[in-house]
């Protein structure tokens, strides 16, 4: 049995708005996603909280996921992640204890550490909270009492959210939350997806320094993997035009609405561009299914990870729906 058969698949959706689309579309098409995926026995459906960007809807997350959990029977909903700076932890455990209590067994609660906006939008969201991501220990462990047991004499509970247990995860692309995850004994997620530079070096920090917890006795790893997967090489390569537009535009400080592909991209970046836009998806699966199992397989084997999720940035909603049907054909 190869390595990706054996590998719990999942998708990490940012809710992409198209340059002829809107919100509403974006947010509807999520929903759409989740339950074709969720048709397809994938393991989670997550979505990332960002901010000032016109090209993505998924800022409001736990509103969304309410949404989300509505509208699906049985895939698990979380986030991937909420950015903890940016909020008072017990609002997270009102929310998630919230979605946990309506959606028993189904929320997820993956954390960020980074703002997941620009220093003026993180002020804006902010104002009087002095919340940085030096505190993002102290606000972790302050959010697990929150959804944990209610201890004697505890002035400040979340309802609902006490004794919820949310399953708590860390979300890094650096090796900080490696560290922490693998110290507090919980799931690490590394978001390879945009940031493949350390995840070898992520894995193995996590590993080392993971203690077993209540929640978990052994390491466990999921890698955010950029899938753009077609019936062929060609077309795969033609899709992912969109998605090099998009991360062109997210390096030039533009409009992150999703652009149709292109022919060629000769002539929309300069070399520089092409070479930061590739480092950025040093880990997209873009292929045919033969091309793709091979380099899914080759991951694997390299990271050994427990859990793979995938973002799909292609422009017709069509082509994403295909993408994950072949994807789940390669697993088998």
């Amino acid at each position: 049995m190869s390595a990706l058969a054996q590998t719990q698949l999942s998708v990490l959706d940012l809710a992409p708005i198209r340059d002829d689309g809107n919100a509403a579309q974006a947010l509807h098409n999520s929903l759409a996603l989740a339950r074709h995926v969720e048709g397809l026995g994938f393991k989670r459906f997550w979505v990332a909280e960002h901010h000032n960007m016109d090209g993505i809807a998924s800022s409001a997350t736990s509103v969304l996921l309410g949404y989300l959990a509505a509208g699906t029977s049985s895939i698990r909903l979380g986030s991937g992640g909420v950015m903890l700076p940016n909020h008072a932890p017990l609002v997270i455990a009102e929310q998630f204890g919230t979605l946990a209590t309506l959606y028993p067994g189904r929320i997820d609660l993956g954390l960020g550490r980074a703002p997941g906006a620009d220093q003026f939008t993180a002020q804006a969201l902010r104002r009087e909270r002095s919340g940085s991501a030096d505190d993002f220990p102290a606000d972790v462990e302050e959010l697990q009492r929150y959804l944990g047991p209610r201890q004697p004499n505890q002035r400040v509970i979340a309802m609902p959210g006490t004794g919820t247990e949310v399953p708590i995860w860390l979300l890094g692309s650096s090796l900080f939350s490696a560290q922490l995850a693998g110290q507090k004994g919980l799931p690490y997620a590394f978001a390879s997806h945009f940031a493949p530079r350390y995840v070898h070096e992520a894995i193995r920090i996590y590993r080392n320094h993971f203690q077993p917890s209540a929640v978990l006795d052994k390491p466990y790893v999921m890698l955010g993997v950029p899938l753009l997967l077609a019936d062929t090489d060609e077309q795969a390569q033609y899709l992912a035009t969109s998605a090099f537009q998009r991360i062109l535009a997210l390096i030039r400080g533009h409009s992150l609405v999703q652009k149709a592909p292109v022919k060629a991209m000769e002539g929309l970046w300069l070399p520089h561009e092409r070479e930061a836009v590739s480092s950025f998806l040093g880990l997209a699966m873009i292929g045919g299914p033969d091309t793709v199992r091979a380099r899914l397989n080759s991951l694997l084997e390299q990271t050994d990870a427990d859990e793979l999720i995938f973002t799909c940035d292609m422009y017709d909603f069509a082509d994403r729906l295909h993408a994950f049907d072949l994807l789940k054909e390669l697993r088998g």
